[in-house]
């Protein structure tokens, strides 16, 4: 059963769940230990970098892909 939300309604709930979660990252800093607030900058230092990895990749196979279709030609 699906129910169909007012659009109203929607952007309202939209705009309260943007500024709990504001306060939520400051929140959760505020009440963690140093050790914690490492341990989650590591976790997402670490899934930058895979993006940024992820990305590059994706990046090289479309210019090799370029390359070799240039040399055929």
């Amino acid at each position: 059963m699906s129910l169909k939300i007012p659009a109203d309604v929607r952007a309202a709930m939209t705009e309260i769940a943007r500024e709990f979660g504001r306060q939520g990252g400051k929140k959760a800093a505020s009440n963690s230990t140093p050790e914690e607030r490492s341990a989650r900058a590591k976790i997402a230092s670490l899934a930058a970098a895979q993006k940024r990895t992820v990305d590059r990749l994706a990046r090289e196979a479309t210019q090799k892909r370029s390359k070799k279709s240039g040399k055929n030609r």
